[in-house]
């Protein structure tokens, strides 16, 4: 069970503070890594604390990723408080619902600069840092609109598709140097972003008949592919999408 195991790795999980990356971060730290939480508020959340209780180090950086100028003052501001990077966990990103004939120009700039420029462009700085240290771990998290295109959802669904593609272009220019660039792709998971499907009782009943597994998938569901693919377990593992999503894609 080595192969699992983090100890002494430090991650940094964006919009680690609360849902999918709440629980991806606690599950880090159960495997032995520092967390550095990277939120756009400055209040200290729980998730943070239940990291300490469990004995690991924690940091929370309140940076909006949105903003390019911000990228480099993560990686500095890390490195500074921890000397090195080993796991990166791209999770931040928002969402934007509407007809594609009423789709604002604001809302898909919007949904792009997060869910995708930020996303590549946190992987070149971090990357760097990884490439020269000969090792390390990039998780991006995609989506299942990464194969499929949603219903109201263009942008959501391009900015994801964006985030599937320069995976596997960085994992193909990074994996000979000991990097590996892979994602994970949740299914319909309940969180904050999915509150206006689930209310909806006509398109959850049609989406709990869709999924194999016939429930929501939890956040606690993203933790055994997170620490896979954070740990040398998966060191010959790369530009990979694992779905984990109830069957969803095999149907």
């Amino acid at each position: 069970m080595d192969y699992f195991r983090l100890d002494g790795k430090v991650a940094i999980v964006t919009g680690g503070n609360r849902g999918l990356g709440a629980a991806m971060a606690y599950g880090l730290a159960q495997a032995g890594a520092d967390i550095v939480i990277v939120q756009r508020s400055s209040n200290e959340t729980e998730a943070a604390s239940k990291i300490r209780e469990l004995g690991r180090k924690c940091e929370t950086l309140s940076y909006d990723i949105g903003q390019p100028e911000n990228i480099p003052k993560i990686v500095n501001d890390v490195k500074e408080k921890f000397g090195h990077i080993d796991i990166l966990i791209n999770n931040a990103g928002v969402q934007r619902r509407s007809p594609s004939t009423d789709f604002l120009d604001h809302d898909w700039d919007l949904v792009m600069q997060v869910n995708a420029k930020s996303v590549f462009f946190l992987c070149q700085a971090v990357g760097r840092e990884m490439l020269d240290q000969g090792k390390g771990k990039i998780v991006n998290v995609a989506s299942l609109l990464s194969f499929q295109g949603g219903v109201n959802v263009p942008a959501y669904a391009a900015s994801k598709g964006a985030v599937a593609q320069f995976t596997k272009a960085l994992s193909n220019e990074w994996a000979s140097r000991g990097v590996n660039v892979n994602a994970i792709a949740p299914g319909y998971m309940v969180t904050d972003m999915n509150t206006a499907l689930i209310e909806d009782e006509m398109r959850n009943e049609q989406i709990l008949q869709r999924i194999p597994a016939k429930r929501w998938g939890r956040p606690e569901d993203m933790v055994g592919a997170v620490i896979f693919l954070a740990s040398d377990s998966s060191n010959y593992v790369n530009g990979e999408i694992i779905t984990v999503d109830g069957g969803w894609m095999g149907r």
